[in-house]
């Protein structure tokens, strides 16, 4: 146990500071060796060498993800203690002292002493794991002092270790003042399960709260006491003796290309262990990769300790955060097929995550938009200038443009006006859906109804209520609109859950109106029912519709009762969520399923439990489709560990 004793708030904000700097640098090195991973393509290694390789990266990839949801669990830490969230850090690599000796950051190419020094970090205490012999740790002490008013650094052997001092700390906080004033910072300033889909995230409001962001770090890889199948230190071990064995199987065989150890930017002071990127291709490349993770930073801090009144715009900041990560890595990893310099040939370039000197917010309102968006316009114009150099800087370009349109479009809503519009009640329009294959019409002189098959999940509200014109199990025609009134045709219709009967009037009656307040309802063990003007994809599809959240179903998106078959538990009755009340609750609502991924969801809405009980109040989310989340009805990203299979919109 450590024996460091964090004595006031400020000691116990500077603590997760460094904490926040240590999960930042540890994401930064394991992406780095997975940026310099061989591709699919590599002719050089056979079937079984390429399948390893392209599972090892997904390994640090998906490690490299979990370190992000630390990340925030600790800006989410310093938020509610008071605080505010630092992404600042030092430039890599670090020197002896930045952090304990035990901890120091690199960016390497995969490699065996790579992974050793992963696996260093990465252990639980009282472990004989020895890191790479480069690292000099007996050669820096911090010590220990107590006693001071100015917050100090200490020495720990472990970052589990850093994390119970943390812990410590807040517990004896908490005893001193009471939980409200242990916790002033509201969840709403916080990035939560709703705006990210991070294994583990959550906001935090109590002690207990606290208690399991913490424990979600240390147990999926930081120092976990006992380590479990699945923490980091594990799939580090696995992936490092896999290696051993295709060492052995061929002696030549090289998993990675020659990127840099610790490429830099500019001519460094300490040269050292560095290598000074100075090739004229690879400098371009290289400034254009570092450019887009900063923006991605600049993008993240936006929406953290934002007002309730500008919270809706939590979930699109880090949305968009992810998608310029997700852009950058296509960049990152062609610029370790790229020479460094003349001076070291054979050697490789590669990203150095160069950093601002320092992350702060930008001020909340429409000034930040347009300077987000016009950063964004700036990189599109450097993407489609890199064009000659690969085709890949074109979907970067294209990404960044729509981005940056989508910012501006934001200032202009922000800009104060002379008198704000009155909302307006939605408008009652036809939700019967164009006719297409898989759809059957039925012509009645007053009402045409339309059944699609492959939505209905068998509610029998339409077979109980007017069997007279649902006639089951009867061959050939089977629907018979005349046999009931127009109103009770529409009043059928209407309560029919996954939309997969609609209808369109030819009398004097309305269609169907859009409702006035969109909702979602978490099943119990059942998919997700929504009523909303809904577009799947680019198509209307109605008002309502039942979208599978067990993962199971044949009919993707849609549920067509594979969660009774499958065993699907999953509560209908989920904890509610502090968000701030919508400015609009109706309007248009895009549902977007994500390729082996989740369902994303943008518009006005109100989740709300079977019970009816609101669970959240969005903009926009991200909901669980594989049935694996351990935040249900949100996605967490266990889609991408758990090998579900979908195609998207």
């Amino acid at each position: 146990m450590s024996h460091v004793v964090i004595e006031h708030r400020e000691q116990l904000l500077f603590q997760l500071a460094e904490a926040a700097e240590v999960e930042h640098c540890l994401m930064c090195t394991y992406l780095y060796a997975a940026f310099t991973l061989k591709g699919a393509d590599a002719t050089d290694l056979d079937d079984t060498e390429r399948e390893a390789v392209q599972r090892w990266r997904k390994v640090l990839i998906a490690v490299a993800i979990e370190e992000m949801s630390h990340l925030t669990l600790v800006g989410n830490l310093m938020v509610a203690l008071g605080g505010g969230p630092q992404l600042d850090r030092a430039n890599l690599p670090l020197t002896v002292g930045y952090f304990p000796a035990g901890v120091q950051a690199v960016l390497a190419p995969f490699c065996e002493h790579t992974m050793d020094h992963f696996v260093f970090l990465e252990r639980p205490e009282n472990t004989p794991d020895a890191d790479w012999s480069v690292f000099p740790h007996d050669s820096y002490s911090r010590g220990v002092v107590h006693g001071r008013v100015m917050p100090n650094t200490f020495d720990y052997a472990t970052v589990g270790e850093l994390y119970r001092s943390i812990l410590q700390g807040i517990e004896t906080l908490y005893e001193r003042v009471g939980e409200d004033a242990c916790f002033p910072g509201r969840s709403a300033s916080q990035i939560g399960p709703l705006d990210a889909a991070l294994p583990g995230l959550r906001s935090i409001t109590t002690l207990e709260d606290a208690r399991q962001a913490i424990d979600t770090i240390v147990r999926q890889g930081e120092g976990a006491a006992t380590a479990c199948e699945r923490s980091h230190y594990m799939r580090f071990i696995g992936v490092r003796e896999e290696l051993a064995k295709l060492r052995a199987r061929r002696a030549d065989f090289e998993p990675s290309r020659p990127a840099a150890l610790n490429p830099v930017m500019r001519k460094p002071p300490m040269p050292e262990g560095r290598v000074w990127v100075t090739h004229p291709q690879a400098v371009l490349v290289m400034d254009y990769a570092n450019a887009l993770y900063a923006f991605m930073l600049r993008l993240l801090m936006q929406a953290w300790g934002r007002p309730p009144a500008l919270a809706s715009a939590k979930g699109m900041l880090v949305q968009a955060s992810i998608r310029v990560m997700r852009a950058m890595t296509p960049v990152a990893e062609y610029l370790t097929t790229l020479p460094a310099c003349e001076d070291q040939p054979g050697v490789n370039a590669g990203i150095s995550f160069a950093t601002l000197r320092n992350v702060v917010a930008l001020p909340f309102g429409s000034a930040e938009w347009r300077m987000l968006g016009e950063r964004a316009d700036e990189l599109a114009q450097r993407g489609r200038e890199l064009t000659s150099q690969h085709a890949l800087f074109a979907d970067v370009a294209k990404l960044l443009d729509s981005m940056a349109a989508e910012l501006l479009a934001r200032e202009q809503e922000a800009t104060p006006v002379a008198a704000a519009p009155v909302p307006t009640a939605p408008t009652a329009t036809s939700s019967a859906p164009v006719e297409a294959s898989g759809i059957e019409v039925a012509e009645g002189k007053q009402v045409t109804l339309y059944f699609e098959g492959k939505r209905c999940i068998h509610a029998r509200h339409c077979v109980l209520s007017q069997p007279k014109v649902f006639k089951a199990n009867t061959p050939g025609t089977w629907i018979f609109p005349d046999e009931a009134r127009p109103d009770d045709l529409a009043a059928l219709a209407q309560n029919c859950p996954s939309g997969a009967i609609q209808y369109r009037r030819h009398d004097d009656g309305p269609d169907e109106p859009a409702p006035a307040v969109n909702t979602l309802r978490v099943r119990e063990n059942g998919p997700l029912a929504i009523h909303a003007p809904i577009t799947l994809g680019d198509q209307a599809i109605g008002y309502r519709a039942t979208l599978c959240r067990c993962g199971a179903s044949q009919n993707k998106p849609f549920c067509d009762g594979s969660h009774n078959d499958a065993g699907f538990k999953a509560s209908g009755e989920p904890a509610s969520l502090d968000t701030p009340t919508l400015t609009q609750r109706h309007g248009a609502l895009s549902v977007r399923p994500q390729a082996n991924g989740p369902l994303k969801l943008s518009g006005n809405l109100e989740i709300c439990c079977g019970t009816g009980r609101t669970i959240a109040r969005v903009e926009h989310a991200t909901l669980c489709r594989c049935g694996g989340s351990a935040n249900k009805p949100f996605c967490d990203g266990t889609h991408a560990r758990n090998g579900f299979a979908a195609v998207g919109d």
